[in-house]
């Protein structure tokens, strides 16, 4: 079953083929160069979420005050691993948005030249 405009198969697809180790290095080199405003746009995403609002600001602070060396190394592994997973769930989020807009930016130019 289609989700939004691509198959599964397709998405597995793309998947395999920006698996391979050239694809993904001229990948890297495209987001590389834009970077900086690929930041801005991922901080603005991440705050208008709410992710790093007053809450975050609360768990930051659980986590560094915990008693206990143990669990407060738990407590910042935990911040840790759960700020990457969203930042990666909003930065592909983001790279979908950007290829969307780059494939409408494909269409326009292939009618212009008909």
């Amino acid at each position: 079953m289609p989700r939004g405009p691509y198959s599964d198969e397709q998405i597995d697809a793309a998947i395999d083929a920006v698996s391979e180790p050239e694809a993904f290095r001229q990948a890297e080199r495209a987001v590389a160069r834009a970077a900086p405003r690929l930041q801005l746009v991922l901080a603005e995403a991440l705050a208008a979420g709410g992710w790093f609002g007053e809450s975050h600001e609360a768990e930051v602070l659980r986590a560094a005050t915990a008693p206990a060396d143990e669990e407060r190394l738990v407590a910042v592994r935990t911040l840790l691993a759960e700020e990457a997973r969203m930042g990666m769930m909003v930065g592909v989020a983001v790279g979908w948005a950007l290829a969307e807009e780059l494939a409408k930016s494909d269409e326009t130019s292939e009618d212009e030249e008909d």
